[in-house]
């Protein structure tokens, strides 16, 4: 795995001093004033890489790129980089070289910004590493947990009922009323009512003129000519009032003639 992981690289400044600092002698941590700030050791370029969860302090020439110095880092803030108790811009490192040996020297920025830069790639990059440190550990102890075992053991089965559904109580399903052609037409509301159209009474002439043919008896000795006869004597009866009408008209002839005759009147019109 380590050998897959690759280097990636996380700050570069192009200008930074080497100091040779003495020992120190106490608990308080390093200060910048006691180093020649105006006589560097060495003057080179910082490079900051990072090649999983180590970071790497590079000091390499400006020309060919030849490796000064290297200072692995394990954890920031820590024994492998501090800062000075008197300025922002100067810090201590620990090298080291491939035998196991290691010195402290001092390093240091002319620009403030390139030293706040510094420190910013390395707070992220531990910053991410202690991400990745919770999010594995999570995993491990999920891992660990008993698992659910949610499937169907040999046999086991589950019913579903689809499509049941219950009516409530009490309740009656409302019949649909059909017309014509199939279609369904829906009940009428239930503060409605249907107006009936009224019948007309039948007319007096309806009923006078309305004639019922008597009973035809069931018996074998009636004739057909018989019962002819029996149809045509009502139509004779009905035929009597007739006259009356004759002798009405009659009556509206003799009241006009009892009116005493007027004097002839002269018309220009002419007779045919």
């Amino acid at each position: 795995a380590a050998e897959l992981e690759y280097e990636s690289v996380l700050c570069v400044k192009p200008d930074v001093n080497v100091y040779r600092i003495p020992p120190r002698t106490s608990n308080r941590g390093y200060r910048a004033s006691d180093w020649k700030l105006d006589h560097p050791d060495w003057t080179g370029r910082l490079r900051v890489t990072s090649k999983g969860k180590t970071a790497y302090i590079k000091l390499e020439d400006k020309v060919s790129g030849e490796l000064f110095a290297q200072a692995p880092i394990d954890q920031y803030p820590g024994i492998a980089v501090e800062t000075v108790t008197d300025s922002s811009r100067y810090f201590v490192i620990r090298i080291q070289d491939g035998t196991g040996r290691s010195a402290f020297i001092g390093i240091g920025f002319t620009d403030r910004g390139d030293a706040f830069d510094f420190n910013v790639s390395l707070q992220d990059h531990f910053k991410w590493v202690k991400q990745e440190t919770e999010i594995s550990k999570e995993s491990q102890e999920a891992d660990t947990r008993p698992k659910l075992d949610l499937g169907f053991k040999e046999g086991q089965t589950i019913k579903l009922n689809i499509g049941n559904m219950t009516t409530k109580k009490g309740g009656a399903a409302k019949p649909r009323v059909s017309g014509s052609g199939g279609l369904s037409l829906l009940p009428p509301p239930p503060g409605g009512k249907i107006a009936v159209p009224p019948i007309p009474p039948p007319s007096s002439a309806a009923i006078a003129n309305h004639v019922t043919p008597p009973p035809v008896l069931k018996s074998s000795n009636v004739s057909s000519a018989d019962i002819l006869l029996d149809l045509d004597a009502p139509v004779s009866a009905a035929k009597a009032p007739a006259s009356a009408t004759t002798d009405l008209w009659g009556d509206f002839s003799t009241a006009s003639s009892a009116v005493p005759n007027q004097a002839p009147q002269q018309s220009n019109w002419v007779q045919f």
